[in-house]
């Protein structure tokens, strides 16, 4: 156990006090739940820098920091879906979890084939993940009705946009290597 893995299962742990903090009925807790996603946001900068800085990089913490990154904005977004209650925000929430078990698949099964690589992370991918959790941030701190809201929800759909257009190219990177097993 190195703190880049400490720092990724903090992630984790910090999920079930997202959700406690988010349903709290205090004006405080929607600042309190966004504060506590940016700091599992920043752990995810902070372990994967200090994993390869430090040359601490493991089988475990390349299995695990993926997921925890994909749980917390999965159930942050699920929290989203249900306080704006409005396809507005459930569509592009829809589509960047959507793209998120699509390609854990596929990178998933490249890996069998010896073929990580073709699906490693891109710049596209990058910024796609900044703008989802700058949408979060904002989204889960403000109230549906706070002008400042209607930001992130901007924000959201920028980076749904990016979530496809990366899943495109990942899947036109694999599509040789999908076609040749149908």
């Amino acid at each position: 156990m190195n703190i880049p893995n400490v720092l990724t299962l903090a992630r984790v742990a910090f999920i079930p006090l997202l959700v406690v903090l988010f349903y709290l009925p205090f004006n405080w807790s929607m600042p309190l739940a966004a504060g506590l996603f940016a700091l599992a946001s920043m752990t995810d900068w902070l372990d994967g820098y200090l994993a390869r800085r430090w040359n601490q990089s493991t089988p475990f913490g390349a299995f695990l920091d993926p997921v925890a990154d994909k749980l917390m904005v999965v159930v942050a977004l699920a929290l989203l879906i249900e306080r704006y209650d409005t396809l507005i925000l459930t569509l592009p929430a829809l589509v960047i979890i959507g793209r998120e078990i699509v390609i854990s698949a596929l990178r998933e099964w490249m890996a069998e084939m010896g073929k990580r690589g073709l699906v490693a992370v891109s710049w596209i991918g990058k910024l796609k993940t900044t703008l989802q959790m700058v949408a979060l941030l904002i989204l889960l701190a403000l109230p549906p009705t706070h002008e400042i809201a209607l930001l992130g929800v901007v924000v959201l759909y920028v980076a749904a946009a990016l979530t496809l257009w990366s899943m495109i190219q990942y899947l036109k990177a694999a599509w040789p290597h999908l076609s040749r097993s149908m």
